[in-house]
C-alpha cells in the first residue's frame, strides 16, 4: 500500500506530532511525506519527498499574525500549481494534518482523504467555544484543508471522532522533575517585548525558545534560545511551569507532565481562542494580553495549581482503526474504497 502523510509546516507543533505519526503509518504501508509551509523550525529524520509553499501565516512579533509579512507569502497561482501539480492520485490512502494543499487536491480530484489533525476536533459541537463568536475563524477551520472523513485530537475524548492528544515518546518516557525554572514559548511575540514583561518578576528564571533568534544569549533572569526539539523537551520536563501560546501540543505536554500552565492565544486566531475557552473550562489560567494582564501573570506564578492528565498511550490503535475503515480493499482486480 501506498500511503501519502501531509504535514502543515506553519507551526512547530504539526512537525513535532508527526515524529510518532510517521512510524505507525509506515507499518502499514509505503509512506511518502509532504510539508507545506514555512514556519516550522524542526526538522525530520525522515525524508521528505514533497515540500510546497502551500498557504502560510508569518508570525508576528506583538501577538498575532503579521499581515504585512504574510500576504506578499499567500502567491495563489503557485498555490493552484501546487493544486494540481501533486500526485494524490497514486496513493492508496491520504493522511492529513491541517495541510491544505492535498486537501484541496482530492477535493478537486473527488479522492478520498483522512483527516489527522487537533483542527478537526475544535468545531466538535461539545468541544467549549469562546464567548465571542467568530464566523471568518469558523470558515477558516472548516474550509483551510477539508477532508472527506477525520479522527481528531483535543485536551479531552469526545465521541468517537475525537480522541486525547498524542503525547511524544521524549515526553511519555521522560524523567519528569522540577529544577524551578519557567519554560516559555511565545513565537508570535519579539524577544524584547517577552524580556520586557518577564524581567519584572525577577525572582523567576525563565527558558524562552524564540522564533526570532538564532543564538542564545542572556537578558538578567531571561534566557534566550532558538527553538530546538531536544532543548525544548529537557526544559519542559524539568520545569516548574510553562507559560505559552494557546495552541496544542505544548499545553497537551504540560498537562501531561503536571507543570503549572497559562496560556496567552494568538490574537486574531480563532482556533487558539477555542483551545484557550476548552484550557479554561479545565481551570487552566488564560491571559487575554500579555501586556495588561501582568496582574494574573504573577498571580499564577504565587499559586501552586496544577493539573496533571495521564493521557493513554494509544496512537498505534487509532491509526489501526484509520486503515480498518478506510482502507482500499482489492476484490478480484478491483479496486474498492470502503
Amino acid at each position: 500500500m501506498k500511503i501519502l502523510y501531509a504535514i502543515q509546516g506553519t507551526g512547530n507543533g504539526y512537525i513535532a506530532r508527526s515524529f510518532d505519526v510517521i512510524p505507525q503509518l509506515r507499518r502499514h504501508g509505503e509512506l511518502d511525506i509532504l510539508i507545506s509551509g514555512t514556519q516550522y523550525d524542526i526538522k525530520l529524520p525522515w525524508k521528505v519527498k514533497y515540500r510546497y509553499h502551500g498557504l502560510s501565516f508569518i508570525f508576528g512579533k506583538n501577538g498575532g499574525v503579521d499581515m504585512k509579512a504574510t500576504l506578499p507569502q499567500l502567491r495563489p497561482f503557485e498555490l493552484f500549481k501546487e493544486l494540481y501539480s501533486v500526485p494524490v492520485h497514486k496513493y492508496d490512502m491520504v493522511i492529513n494534518d491541517f495541510e491544505p494543499v492535498t486537501a484541496w487536491a482530492c477535493r478537486i480530484r473527488n479522492i478520498k482523504s483522512v483527516g489527522l489533525s487537533h483542527q478537526s476536533a475544535v468545531l466538535h459541537p461539545f468541544a467549549p467555544k469562546p464567548a465571542k463568536k467568530d464566523l471568518l475563524g469558523n470558515a477558516i477551520l472548516k474550509y483551510y484543508a477539508p477532508t472527506s472523513v477525520s479522527q481528531g485530537f483535543h485536551f479531552e475524548k469526545m465521541g468517537n471522532t475525537v480522541t486525547t492528544p498524542v503525547i511524544r515518546d521524549d515526553i511519555r518516557w521522560s524523567i519528569n522533575t522540577n529544577a524551578g525554572h519557567y519554560t516559555v514559548y511565545l513565537p508570535s511575540y519579539s524577544d524584547e517585548k517577552i524580556i520586557r514583561i518577564l524581567s519584572r518578576f525577577d525572582y523567576v528564571r525563565w527558558e524562552v525558545f524564540s522564533k526570532h533568534s538564532t543564538e542564545a544569549y542572556t537578558s538578567g533572569n531571561v534566557k534566550i534560545k532558538p527553538v530546538n526539539k531536544e532543548k525544548f523537551t529537557m526544559s519542559l520536563e524539568s520545569c516548574n511551569g510553562v507559560l505559552c501560546n494557546a495552541g496544542f501540543e505544548t499545553p497537551a505536554e504540560a498537562l501531561f507532565l503536571g507543570k503549572k500552565l497559562c496560556v496567552i492565544p494568538m490574537k486574531g486566531q480563532y482556533e487558539q481562542q477555542c483551545n484557550a475557552a476548552y484550557l479554561a473550562s479545565m481551570g487552566i489560567t488564560k491571559l487575554d494580553s500579555f501586556s495588561k494582564d501582568i496582574d494574573m501573570l504573577e498571580t499564577w506564578l504565587c499559586s501552586d495549581e496544577r493539573l496533571q492528565i495521564q493521557y493513554p498511550d494509544n496512537l498505534a490503535d487509532i491509526i489501526d482503526d484509520i486503515f480498518y475503515k478506510h482502507m482500499p480493499q482489492t476484490i478480484s482486480g478491483l479496486t474498492l474504497t470502503t
